[in-house]
């Protein structure tokens, strides 16, 4: 007589009596100290092979799920809800340049004076503010304050010895 596979005949479920979940577990009649049983649970699900478990407990059908749809609010909805809506989103430019240490050190005077008068900023603020009001200036202003302001060599400086 040649053996049959037991993939070839359809088996019924048995319900099977609830079975330790540790190999020390079922030595033991399912009392296990707690320091053993962590141990023990980390061996037992190394050694247990996927398909055995899928062998073991009968294949359950959840039912469907039904999942409630969430609408998201068009732009549109979302500027009339909010008076102030937001600005967009202004691009920055990261630069170096060279600037004289006696200018430098202005630039730290002005920060402390705005300290002072309650209105801390940094450096980048007080230069763009500079900018602002250089901007505001007319021609001959302009080319004033650009004649008082010394040219330098640009690049940056050779390290000292």
């Amino acid at each position: 007589a040649a053996k049959t596979s037991p993939a070839a005949k359809p088996r019924k479920p048995v319900p099977a009596a609830p079975r330790p979940a540790t190999s020390a577990a079922r030595k033991t009649g399912g009392a296990v100290k707690p320091a053993s049983a962590a141990k023990s649970a980390v061996k037992s699900t190394a050694k247990t092979m996927p398909a055995q478990a899928a062998s073991r407990a009968p294949a359950r059908k959840s039912a469907p799920v039904k999942v409630a749809k969430v609408l998201k609010p068009t732009p549109a909805a979302t500027t009339a809800l909010s008076p102030a809506a937001k600005p967009p989103k202004i691009k920055l430019v990261r630069d170096s340049f060279t600037i004289p240490r006696a200018e430098y050190e202005a630039l730290d005077g002005i920060k402390a004076r705005l300290v002072k008068l309650t209105r801390p900023a940094k450096k980048s603020e007080v230069l763009r503010a500079g900018i602002a009001v250089l901007t505001t200036l007319n021609d001959a202003a302009l080319l004033a304050a650009l004649d008082a302001v010394p040219a330098i060599k640009t690049g940056r400086p050779k390290k000292a010895k």
